[in-house]
């Protein structure tokens, strides 16, 4: 005889209704079993909790702390209940077909959940894995995780929905066909930020903790997280800027990974010379020049070759049309040259030039084009700053002036002369002088 049977003859010597007795039984068995499943679900929970800690802190391996970290087996015992419920459920509901039958759909869908949650607990592990290796910073795959986390939702939701309709998931699946456009709407962007990612990846183009900047999006900063649909740029201000994966693809974006992985990082920047102060250099000029460290030995051997060349043609150096002479700013650009040679910041090996550009309507450009072995921001931008620092002070000792608008101050003085000179005319006019 069954354990229904038993509690029903038993509740039938209290003279209950035949019917009132049998649901009474059901549920009174029904209640049993949920506290049963309860009850187990805590016992198995308690159980794994403290055995799994257990074992994972005496092993010296880190990755099984990841897999508790996931909670993988913590979800794994909310299937007890659902076990506890498919074995026994069905016995006490016998007598009710139909809520057999809705209590066996409903654990079904139950256990479905449960798994799912495993699985993405399990997801979380592999990934959390991957990326303790230094691959994970060139080949993100937390989109392709994503991806396969909405795959399983989606199977899950079949299996759910066979299980409701008491359908097969083919007869659900064969449906689907007609609801593709509309998938696609719905899952628009994750399906563009899928496809973004792959290229992404293939082509090496992104990875986590490159310095990018994308002025459209307002982004310029590094690369702290790529998903299946965006990714996130932490900007120098702090700010957290969030870019569609698919515009990386769709848009240009500057990449600074090329300069971090080089031997330096580049200055590019010119002085402006004012060309009035531009001229040939005197004895005097040349005399002075020759004191100076770094053009010492520039200008002995420039003297010995503009000597030997005019000699050569029987030109007088007095003869400043025809001679050959060094200048000012030439002197200043070999000058320049020497003191980034012995810079220690400067990396030699790579492009160096110091170069003259177009005349404009600011002066004549001395552009400076090297690069810095430091290529840490800060550092980077105070090095710079010393050199040009250095080379904004000392252009006054090759006569030179370096070329800036008209000031307030500028204006004042002119318009002090030219009162003062108006007034000494004046005054002479006048007799007074």
């Amino acid at each position: 005889m069954s354990l229904f049977e038993l509690l029903r003859s038993w509740l039938s010597g209290f003279n209950l209704n035949a019917g009132i007795t049998g649901a009474l039984a059901s549920t009174i068995l029904t209640i049993l079993v949920l506290v049963a499943g309860v009850i187990a679900f805590f016992i198995s929970r308690r159980v794994v909790a403290t055995v799994v800690h257990r074992i994972f802190r005496h092993t010296r391996a880190t990755w099984d702390d990841l897999l508790e970290e996931s909670r993988f087996f913590m979800r794994l015992t909310l299937l007890v209940p659902a076990i506890v419920f498919q074995l026994f459920l069905p016995l006490v509901l016998s007598a009710y077909p139909r809520v057999s039958a809705a209590a066996s759909g409903a654990v079904g869908i139950y256990f479905i959940v449960v798994v799912l949650l495993a699985l993405d607990a399990l997801i979380n592990f592999f990934h959390g894995v991957y990326q303790r290796f230094d691959v994970s910073r060139e080949i993100p795959l937390k989109g392709f995780a994503q991806v396969l986390k909405i795959v399983l939702v989606c199977a899950g939701l079949i299996m759910a929905l066979s299980v409701v309709l008491d359908r097969s998931p083919v007869y659900l699946l064969s449906g689907l066909g007609a609801m593709t456009a509309v998938l696609m709407l719905i899952f628009k962007d994750p399906i563009l930020g899928f496809v973004a990612g792959i290229q992404l990846i293939s082509n090496r183009m992104l990875k986590q903790g490159d310095w990018i900047e994308m002025p459209k999006y307002g982004a310029d900063g590094d690369v702290i997280d790529i998903t299946l649909t965006t990714v996130k740029v932490r900007n120098f201000d702090r700010t957290i800027t969030t870019i569609p994966t698919y515009a990386l693809i769709n848009d240009s974006f500057k990449n600074w990974r090329g300069m971090q992985e080089s031997q330096g990082r580049r200055i590019k920047r010119a002085v402006y010379i004012d060309m009035n102060t531009i001229r040939f250099c005197t004895p005097e000029m040349l005399e002075r020049f020759s004191r100076i460290r770094y053009i010492a030995d520039y200008m002995q051997r420039k003297n010995r070759e503009i000597e030997a060349h005019n000699a050569e043609r029987g030109i007088e150096t007095r003869d400043g049309a025809n001679a050959r002479r060094l200048t000012n700013i030439g002197t200043f650009r070999a000058y320049v040259f020497a003191y980034l040679q012995n810079h220690p910041m400067i990396n030699t090996d790579m492009t160096f030039l110091i170069r003259q550009l177009a005349p404009t309507q600011h002066g004549l450009p001395l552009e400076i084009y090297v690069f810095c072995k430091d290529k840490v921001w800060a550092n980077y931008e105070s090095i710079q700053s010393d050199i040009f620092d250095h080379l904004l002070a000392i252009a006054g000792e090759f006569d030179l002036k370096v070329y800036q608008y008209p000031s307030g101050t500028d204006l004042v003085k002119l318009a002090t002369e030219k009162v003062s000179g108006l007034q000494v005319a004046r005054s002479r006019l006048n007799g007074d002088i």
